[in-house]
């Protein structure tokens, strides 16, 4: 049993998010999760392609893995092994986006919460003890430079209809 009062080290593990894919990271709590994640994925978007790992956080404590697609498997093996903290998921998605599988993956028993879901540069910070380690939130892109102005507003409202996600 770990000790009381003991002062975690801090980790900050760099995901690699390859041009036009998607990471989502994770956290669920049972070795079902694996199967459970692929069903969501295959029957929410049509011709997606991802890798998914989840660690487990006892017994084996394997990295367990499912996927259709070799590279996204192997990235998500890497990013999981990287990240090294019980329960935790990690899928890299390509096809499809992430707004086309967020609930599936929501609405599967296991899942906890969803760290992060994103294209952007991703560092996952994880928290050490001499237990195991966790994931005690993340830095998803780069700190605002500003606020939005009238002209932003209209371009960014423009994009939203001209990609299909409003009328």
């Amino acid at each position: 049993m770990p000790a009381t009062g003991e002062s975690p080290r801090i980790h900050v593990v760099d995901i690699p998010v390859p041009e036009g894919t998607n990471v989502i990271v994770g956290q669920a709590h049972f070795i079902k999760t694996v199967e459970d994640l692929y069903e969501a994925l295959v029957t929410s978007a049509p011709g997606i392609k991802f890798g998914l790992a989840f660690c487990e956080a006892s017994q084996k404590r394997l990295i367990r893995y499912e996927g259709n697609d070799e590279g996204l498997e192997k990235l998500a093996i890497e990013a999981a092994r990287r990240i090294a903290a019980g329960h935790v998921f990690v899928i890299y998605i390509k096809d499809a986006w992430p707004i086309n599988v967020l609930n599936a993956i929501k609405n599967v028993q296991e899942v906890v919460t969803i760290f992060a879901a994103t294209a952007n540069p991703l560092q996952v910070l994880v928290a050490e003890t001499s237990q195991g380690r966790g994931v005690i939130g993340v830095v998803d892109g780069y700190t605002p430079v500003g606020v939005e102005t009238e002209e932003d507003r209209a371009e960014r409202r423009a994009f939203l209809r001209k990609i299909g996600y409003k009328k």
